[in-house]
């Protein structure tokens, strides 16, 4: 029976051999890797995938799809009926891997959700809008460097392999997409480090990017601080978000830590 692409689910489904081809290609499995493709789908990657590896799992929430993918692969592969920006991926065991093609409607929050799993993650290879990609992957001081490079640069390593153009695609989006390869990194943390005043620091920066950072980060530094703590660090007050790398913000969070620990 044909499956009708639901638009709720963001479904566009990979029909092109040459670029199932080089997904799987950039993936390299083997047969002993844990391999997790989320939004299966119709089993465009699945079917090449699974000769590959002992252990495939694949998330999926289309109930439908799920059916199906239970019937034409019974036995052969694990089906995690659900959506994945609330699967819990810390159930695999560490060194797994993860591939898809993301529904590009929640493509950004699937991303930030698997941060809190990166540390346990061998790599990731992904479909996503180009847009999204470039801004992934993108250096400080460019224009579409923003809070999701910050992020995402802080957990990973990551690079764009190649564009995909919308007509190997069914439906064809109406964006242009691209495929990334994102490795785990563990950077070294300063004194006082936490996440979470890391990503305060950095949506304060980005939420008023226009802004010079000595008067966007005013509120988390002080109004009247904020430049002279932001030029102790080494840091001119009057560069904006985007001018700053990631070291820069690590440096930043753990002043504010620090100085939050001591009640300043």
């Amino acid at each position: 029976m044909r499956h009708i692409p639901r638009k709720r689910f963001g479904q566009h489904f990979l029909i092109d051999p040459g670029v199932i081809a080089a997904i799987v290609d950039a993936i390299a499995p083997s047969l002993d890797d844990v391999l997790i493709e989320i939004g299966p789908g119709l089993g465009a990657l699945t079917r090449p995938l699974l000769p590959r590896v002992r252990s495939l799992h694949v998330v999926e929430l289309d109930r439908d799809i799920v059916a199906r993918l239970r019937r034409e692969y019974a036995g052969r592969i694990e089906v995690h009926a659900g959506d994945a920006l609330k699967f819990d991926f810390s159930v695999f065991p560490r060194d797994f891997r993860v591939a898809g093609n993301l529904p590009y409607n929640i493509s950004t929050p699937l991303l930030f959700h698997l941060l809190q799993f990166a540390s346990r993650a061998r790599d990731f290879h992904f479909m996503l809008q180009k847009e999204v990609v470039e801004r992934m992957v993108a250096a400080p001081s460019t224009p579409a460097y923003g809070r999701l490079s910050v992020m995402l640069q802080r957990h990973f390593e990551m690079d764009k392999l190649f564009e995909v153009p919308p007509e190997a695609f069914e439906p064809p989006p109406k964006v242009e997409s691209a495929v990334v390869r994102m490795r785990p990194i563990a950077p070294a943390l300063p004194e006082g480090f936490d996440r979470d005043i890391f990503a305060e620091v950095v949506a304060a920066a980005f939420g008023q990017r226009r802004k010079t950072l000595r008067n966007s980060l005013g509120k988390l530094l002080g109004e009247t601080a904020a430049g002279a703590e932001l030029q102790r660090l080494g840091i001119e007050p009057g560069l904006r978000a985007e001018n700053l790398g990631v070291a820069d913000y690590l440096r930043l969070a753990a002043a504010l830590g620090r100085a939050r620990e001591s009640g300043g």
